[in-house]
């Protein structure tokens, strides 16, 4: 394995015109489901520095909704890149989409049936128990209320691309979707549409956080890409590895994360 990549997060160099954080939500700021409120205390921490704050997850966006809410962050950006939720001046969230209504819609139809077949056909396999708010991509759960093994989620993954969707592997979930979007993309979108910026423009000045197979496009393309400790998981079946990696496991690396920016 290469000395470059998941080296101690204290050897993370961080840029002295830092932007901000872009973070995967599971297994990354959760803790057993839950994002501990030290954790969200660290994004509190972050914002008050100055620097931007945007989960982007491959959970749905009605999943997200009370989290955009409650969290003090600039906007979350779910279901792999397709739809963003941010405040407005009324105290509200505005909802945004890469896809027209019309594409929506006729991608809506055709992933149910993907999802019918893979249910179907796949021993075991369950729609992700938060599919009632997914409206641009479809879920298998494989590690959140089950434990599916890895013959049967690649089955799942094979089934999604026969049918033309892209499909990714989360730490708890199978995601597939039709759409050119993903995290990089869902990524350069919001931080062009938020802040008019350019991320590819701005690569060294950002840091992106995750932990699992679903994070490797940002872990190739960001030069400060870190992961969460029980990245260990996913090694062996990682093509692009973070550069660096917290010592502690979940949320608790998310926190040390922010500790390290905000000591420097």
């Amino acid at each position: 394995m290469s000395q470059e990549f998941l080296r101690p997060l204290s050897e993370l160099p961080v840029p002295a015109n830092v932007l901000g954080v872009l973070t995967d939500i599971d297994d990354t700021l959760t803790t057993e489901g839950v994002v501990p409120e030290h954790v969200v205390t660290a994004i509190a921490r972050l914002k008050d520095a100055g620097l931007k704050v945007v989960p982007i997850t491959g959970r749905p966006v009605g999943w997200s909704v009370p989290f955009a809410r409650a969290w003090p962050v600039d906007a979350i950006v779910a279901e792999n890149g397709a739809v963003a939720l941010r405040r407005n001046a009324a105290g509200g969230l505005d909802k945004l989409y890469q896809q027209s209504e019309d594409t929506r819609v006729r991608n809506f139809a055709r992933m149910q049936e993907v999802l019918a077949q893979i249910e179907q056909q796949v021993p075991g396999a369950q729609r992700a128990t938060d599919s009632h708010g997914r409206e641009c991509d479809i879920a298998v759960d494989h590690s959140e209320f089950t434990h599916m093994p890895q013959a049967q989620i690649d089955e799942c993954v094979a089934i999604m691309r026969e049918a033309g969707m892209n499909a990714t592997v989360s730490s708890i979930h199978i995601n597939g979707w039709f759409g050119g979007h993903n995290k990089l993309e869902g990524a350069r979108w919001i931080v062009r549409e938020l802040f008019g910026i350019d991320l590819d423009a701005t690569l060294g000045q950002w840091i992106y956080i995750g932990d699992s197979t679903n994070d490797q496009l940002m872990f190739q393309h960001m030069p400060h890409s870190v992961g969460v400790a029980n990245i260990a998981r996913f090694v062996p079946q990682l093509q692009h590895l973070p550069r660096y990696v917290t010592e502690a496991e979940r949320g608790d690396g998310f926190a040390q994360l922010a500790d390290h920016l905000l000591a420097r």
